[in-house]
C-alpha cells in the first residue's frame, strides 16, 4: 500500500503545472502560535465577529484510545468531572459563575470526547468584563491540571453517565459496538467506543480516574485556543504566566497512535439489530494517510484539492442515479478522509442506504461506479462544473474574510493542533487555489484516483434490521458480487453539457410604485406595481451576503382536512422535478459557479420562498424565484424514485421505540385527529403527484400576495431594476391568500398514559405537556422563553446532578399563532424505569414550586443575563433581522423595538404568575413508555 500511495505523491511532486510543490505552506499571520517550555501549544487570534465576544478552548490529544481494557469509559467520565469542581472553582462554582455572566451551560459551556481527542470550550464570552476573561483562562488552566475529582462527586456522576449510556444505547450505538471489532481486526480501534463499558463506569476506583487524569492531561498534549475580540499580546502574556508553571514529568508516558493493519482479502462485516430502521452499506478502500511531512506543503494541499473534487464529481453521479426509478440505493455519497473512526488510516469511503432486500444490488452499484471512476476517470464537463464551484466557494470565503465568526477559526485551530491541518489563511488559500485549480487537468486527477483505489484493503460493512424472514447475503455471496462487478465490461460515464440560461426570455419588468422608510428598524419598504410588498435592510455584518424570505397566507390549511396525506407531503414532493427547463440533477449544473439558492416551502398557515445569494448572484436568486412561481416542473421518473425511496424509509419505522412514543403523544394531545398523524407506508398509495402539483400551483398562483424581505449587502439602486424585472413582473390576482381554520385543538384535563413496549435497551421515556391558552404577545413569549430556560437550570441541578437520574431534561415552550394563543410547555427525558415515578414527581413539584413561590433569584438572573447577551449578539446577525422584518411586515408584530425594555422589566413575580396562569388551567398530559419486562416484574 505504501508503494501505491508513494506513486500518488510522486505524481504530485513531478507535476509541471505547479512550481515548488514541496514548498511549505505559510501560517496565517493573523493567528499567534506559540509553545511553552513544558510543551503546551497556544493559538490566539483577534476577531471582531461578533463584537465583544471571545471563545476559549482547551484541546487534549487524548481520547478513548488511551484507555486500557479496564479503563474503558474513563476518558469520557473525566470530561464530565471537569464541570463538577476544580481547584479554583469548587463544586458547582464554575457553572454558577459563568452562567451569572450570561455564558450558558450546554450552549456556551460544553465538551466532547472522541477516540483520539477531548475538547472543552467556553463560547460567546463577553469581553468587556476583563475579570471574566481572566477567569476563563483560569478555568482552562484548571481543566488542564486541577480538576478536583472529589470522591462524592465521582459517585454522583456515575448515575449521569449511566443515564447517558442508557439514552444513547440506540440501535445505531449497538451496531457500532459490534461493527468496529470486525472492521478493525488487530487494532485497538476495535474496542474503544468513547462511551465505554457500563461495568467499568459502575465499578472503577476513584484513584484509577485520578491516575488516568494525571497520566494523560499534561501540557505537551494540550492546546489552548482563544479567538475573539481580545488583545492578543495581553492574552499571550496571561497564558504564559498561568500555564508555564505546569510541570511536564520527564518520564511521561508515550502518546501512541494505534495502527490499523492492512488486509489482503476483503473484510466483510454484517451487523443487524431488531430496532434498526434502515439498511446501510459502507464500502471503504483503505490507503495510507498523507505523510506528516507533506501535510503542510503545496503538494499536500494539491492532493486534498484533487480528492475533494473527485468526491464532488462522484456524488453528482450518485445523485443522478438516485433520481431514476428503481435506484439501487436510497442515498449514496463518497468522500476521502479517515477510515471511519481511525486517525492512522485513510480511505476512499462510500456510504449508501438501500432496501433491506437489495443489499447485493446496492453493493454491486457502489463497486460498479467506483470501478467506472477508476477505469475511465471523470470527464472534462464534470470537472469544469466541480472546479467552478470550488473556485466560487473560495471566492465567497475570501469576500467574507473579515466577517467570519469565532467558531470558524477556533475549529480550524483545533484541527491544526490535533490533526496537523495547515492554516495558511483564506488570503493565501484563495490565491493558491486560483493558481492551481485552472492548471490541474482532469487527467491528473484521474491518474491519482486510479492509484488510490486498489483491489486490496477493501472493507465492507452492512448494517440493518434483524427480523424474522429477512436474510442478508453471506460473506461469500458479497465477495462474489464484488469480484463479478470487477470483471464486468463497464462503459464510461457520459456527461451531458448544459449550455442554457435559467430564463431564456426575461419577463417584461414592472415598477416600484411606492417607497417608504421604517426609521425604527432602519428598513426600506417598496410596493410593486403588482401589489407585492418588498422590505429591504442594508447591513455590514457580512461583506458578501444577501438573505431572502417571503411569506403569504394560506398554507396547507386549505387542503389539510380533506387530504391530510398529500398536504403533509406537499413541501417534500413539489420540487422533486426541478424547476423551469431543468431537472433536479441538471439545476446544480446550470447554477455552477454561482452562490444563489431559492427554495419554496409550505407550512400550516403560510407559504413562501427562502433563499440566499452573493451580491453578484442576486439576479440568479430572483430568477429562481420567478421560475418557482411561473414554471414548476413535473418529472414522473423523479417522483417515482422519490416514492420508492420513501417506501423503503417508512418500511421499518415502527421498530424504533421512540416512534411508538411519538404516536402515543400525538394521540394523547390531539386525539384521533388525522391531521396530526404521521405518514405510514400504506399511505403512500394515496399520494397523488398531479394533485400535489396543483396544490403547489394554487398556493403560489398569486405572487402579489407575498411579502418579500431582503437583508444583507443591499444596494437599493442596483437591486431595484432586478426586483422590477423578476418580482414586479409576476402576475397579480384579485383574491388574497386565505387561511382556513382547521381542527387542531388540544385535549383538556389531566391525562396519564403509562404503557409498555418491547425494547432492546430498557429505559423509561417520559413526556409531560402542560397546555392551555395564554395571549400571544411579546411579553408572554419572553416569559415562556425565560420559563423553559429556568427549568433547564432547575432540572439539571435536581434531576441530573442531585439524583443522577438522567443525562438531561429537555424543555420547550410555545405560544402559537394558530390555534390562536394555544400554549404548550413540554418536558422530556429518559431515565431508569425504576426511577421514573420518583423523578417525574420532582419534575412536576419543581414546576409547581415556581408557580407557588417564583423561580430562585439566582436562576432568574442567570437567564435574564443570557437573554440580554443573546440579544446584543443578534443585533449583528442577518438572519435575526430577516425574521424581525418578516414578522413585522407580514404578521404586524414587532419583536425587536421593545424587546429589551420588556425583558428587563420582567420580575420573578411575573414568571411566577405566568407559570401559575398556565398550571391552573388544569391541563397536563403525561405519557411514559416503559419496557415490557419491567412492567411484568412490577405486576
Amino acid at each position: 500500500m505504501k508503494k501505491e500511495l508513494l506513486l500518488i505523491y510522486l505524481l504530485l511532486v513531478s507535476c509541471t503545472v505547479i512550481a515548488q510543490q514541496s514548498t511549505s505552506l505559510p501560517i496565517d499571520p493573523e493567528v499567534r502560535i506559540g509553545k511553552l517550555e513544558n510543551g503546551l501549544t497556544y493559538y490566539i487570534r483577534q476577531n471582531k465577529t461578533p463584537e465583544n465576544r471571545a471563545d476559549f478552548y482547551i484541546a487534549q490529544k487524548v481520547g478513548s484510545m488511551q484507555e486500557e481494557e479496564n479503563q474503558r469509559g474513563l476518558a469520557h467520565f473525566l470530561e464530565h468531572m471537569a464541570f463538577n469542581g476544580t481547584a479554583n472553582f469548587p463544586n458547582n462554582n464554575l457553572l454558577n459563575y459563568l452562567q451569572n455572566n450570561g455564558v450558558k451551560f450546554g450552549t456556551n459551556i460544553n465538551a466532547y470526547t472522541s477516540f483520539d481527542q477531548t475538547v472543552y470550550y467556553l463560547t460567546d464570552v463577553p469581553t468587556q468584563n476583563k475579570k471574566l476573561l481572566d477567569s476563563c483562562l483560569l478555568i482552562l488552566h484548571d481543566w488542564s491540571t486541577a480538576i478536583s475529582l472529589d470522591d462524592e462527586e465521582i459517585e454522583k456522576e456515575r448515575g449521569v453517565i449511566r443515564e447517558e449510556w442508557r439514552t444513547s444505547s440506540s440501535a445505531q450505538m449497538r451496531i457500532m459496538e459490534q461493527l468496529l471489532p470486525s472492521m478493525y481486526v488487530g487494532s485497538r480501534y476495535a474496542n474503544r467506543m468513547p462511551i465505554g463499558k457500563i461495568d467499568v463506569i459502575n465499578n472503577f476506583k476513584s484513584d484509577e480516574l485520578r491516575s488516568y487524569y494525571h497520566k494523560w492531561y499534561r501540557p505537551d498534549l494540550q492546546g489552548i485556543i482563544v479567538v475573539g475580540d481580545v488583545d492578543v499580546n495581553l492574552i499571550e502574556q496571561k497564558i504564559k504566566d498561568l500555564f508555564s508553571n505546569i510541570k511536564l514529568e520527564p518520564n511521561a508516558a508515550k502518546r501512541e497512535y494505534f495502527p490499523v493493519p492492512e488486509n489482503e482479502d476483503p473484510i466483510i462485516a454484517i451487523v443487524t439489530d431488531p430496532e434498526a430502521m434502515e439498511t446501510q452499506l459502507m464500502v471503504f478502500y483503505k490507503h495510507e494517510p498523507m505523510p506528516e511531512k507533506m501535510k503542510n506543503t503545496q503538494a499536500g494541499y494539491i492532493s486534498r484539492y484533487m480528492l475533494n473534487i473527485a468526491a464532488t464529481m462522484m456524488n453528482q453521479r450518485f445523485n443522478e442515479i438516485l433520481q431514476k426509478p428503481n435506484s439501487p440505493f436510497t442515498s449514496a455519497y463518497a468522500y476521502d478522509d479517515d477510515f471511519f473512526v481511525a486517525k492512522t488510516m485513510d480511505a476512499w469511503n462510500v456510504v449508501a442506504s438501500c432496501a433491506e432486500d437489495n443489499v447485493d444490488e446496492a453493493l454491486a452499484a457502489i463497486v460498479r461506479e467506483t470501478e467506472r471512476m477508476k477505469r475511465y476517470g471523470f470527464t472534462v464537463p464534470e470537472y469544469e462544473i466541480a472546479r467552478t464551484n470550488i473556485l466560487k466557494s473560495y471566492e465567497d470565503l475570501y469576500n467574507n474574510r473579515d466577517k467570519q465568526k469565532n467558531s470558524t477559526y477556533s475549529q480550524e485551530y483545533i484541527r491544526a493542533f490535533t490533526d496537523g491541518e495547515p492554516i495558511p489563511g483564506i488570503e493565501f488559500e484563495h490565491q493558491l487555489i486560483q493558481s492551481i485549480a485552472p492548471n490541474i487537468p482532469v487527467e491528473v486527477i484521474n491518474q491519482v484516483i486510479q492509484q488510490l483505489i486498489s483491489d486490496n484493503n477493501l472493507v465492507v460493512g452492512v448494517t440493518g434490521p434483524k427480523k424474522e424472514g429477512l436474510s442478508y447475503p453471506s460473506n461469500e455471496e458479497m465477495l462474489a458480487t464484488i469480484n463479478n462487478v470487477r470483471t464486468e465490461n463497464i462503459e464510461p460515464y457520459i456527461s451531458e453539457v448544459i449550455d442554457k440560461p435559467l430564463i431564456s426570455a426575461p419577463p417584461t419588468p414592472g415598477k416600484v410604485v411606492k417607497e417608504q422608510k421604517d426609521k425604527k428598524l432602519d428598513a426600506t419598504i417598496w410596493t410593486l406595481s403588482n401589489g407585492m410588498k418588498v422590505v429591504l435592510k442594508n447591513t455590514d455584518f457580512k461583506d458578501d451576503e444577501i438573505l431572502m424570505t417571503s411569506t403569504s397566507a394560506g398554507g396547507l390549511s386549505q387542503y389539510m382536512v380533506q387530504d391530510p396525506i398529500n398536504s403533509n407531503l406537499l413541501s417534500e414532493v413539489m420540487t422533486v422535478g426541478g424547476v423551469g427547463n431543468f431537472s433536479a440533477t441538471d439545476l446544480p449544473k446550470v447554477l455552477a459557479g454561482k452562490t444563489a439558492s431559492a427554495s419554496p416551502g409550505i407550512n400550516l398557515i403560510t407559504q413562501g420562498i427562502n433563499g440566499s445569494s452573493s451580491i453578484k448572484d442576486f439576479e440568479t436568486m430572483l430568477q429562481l424565484v420567478y421560475l418557482y412561481f411561473t414554471a414548476p416542473r413535473k418529472d414522473l421518473d423523479a417522483f417515482t424514485s422519490w416514492k420508492q425511496r420513501k417506501e423503503i424509509q417508512l418500511k421499518n419505522l415502527e421498530v424504533e421505540p421512540m416512534i411508538t412514543l411519538i404516536d402515543s403523544i400525538n394521540y394523547e394531545l390531539y386525539g384521533d385527529n388525522p391531521i396530526t398523524k404521521r405518514l405510514k407506508m400504506d399511505d403512500l398509495q394515496k399520494v397523488d403527484y398531479d394533485k400535489i402539483m396543483e396544490m403547489y400551483k394554487h398556493q403560489f398562483s398569486n405572487p402579489a400576495s407575498f411579502t418579500f424581505t431582503f437583508v444583507g449587502n443591499i444596494d437599493e439602486t442596483k437591486m431595484k431594476p432586478v426586483v422590477e424585472q423578476y418580482l414586479a413582473s409576476l402576475p397579480k390576482l384579485s383574491k388574497k391568500g386565505e387561511f382556513v381554520k382547521i381542527p387542531l385543538d388540544l385535549k383538556k384535563g389531566k391525562i396519564n398514559n403509562i404503557f409498555q413496549r418491547e425494547m432492546q435497551n430498557p429505559k423509561a421515556s417520559v413526556f409531560n405537556a402542560v397546555t392551555g391558552t395564554i395571549k400571544r404577545d411579546l411579553s408572554n413569549t419572553i416569559l415562556m422563553n425565560m420559563l423553559e430556560q429556568i427549568l433547564d437550570i432547575v432540572y439539571t441541578e435536581k434531576i441530573r446532578e442531585e439524583e443522577g437520574g438522567t443525562y438531561g431534561v429537555s424543555t420547550l415552550g410555545s405560544i402559537s399563532r394558530y390555534p390562536k394563543n394555544q400554549t404548550m410547555l413540554q418536558i422530556i427525558y429518559d431515565t431508569d424505569p425504576s426511577l421514573m415515578e420518583k423523578l417525574n414527581n420532582i419534575v412536576i413539584e419543581e414546576l409547581h414550586s415556581i408557580a407557588d413561590y417564583g423561580p430562585k433569584s439566582k436562576d432568574f438572573n442567570k437567564v435574564k443575563e443570557y437573554m440580554n447577551k443573546k440579544y446584543m449578539e443578534n443585533l449583528k446577525v442577518n438572519s435575526y433581522w430577516l425574521n424581525v422584518l418578516d414578522t413585522k411586515y407580514f404578521y404586524n408584530e414587532d419583536t425587536h423595538t421593545d424587546y429589551l425594555n420588556k425583558l428587563n422589566i420582567i420580575t420573578e413575580k411575573d414568571v411566577q404568575k405566568f407559570t401559575n396562569d398556565l398550571l391552573t388551567q388544569g391541563n397536563i398530559a403525561t405519557v411514559v413508555m416503559m419496557p415490557k419486562e419491567i412492567l411484568k416484574t412490577e405486576n
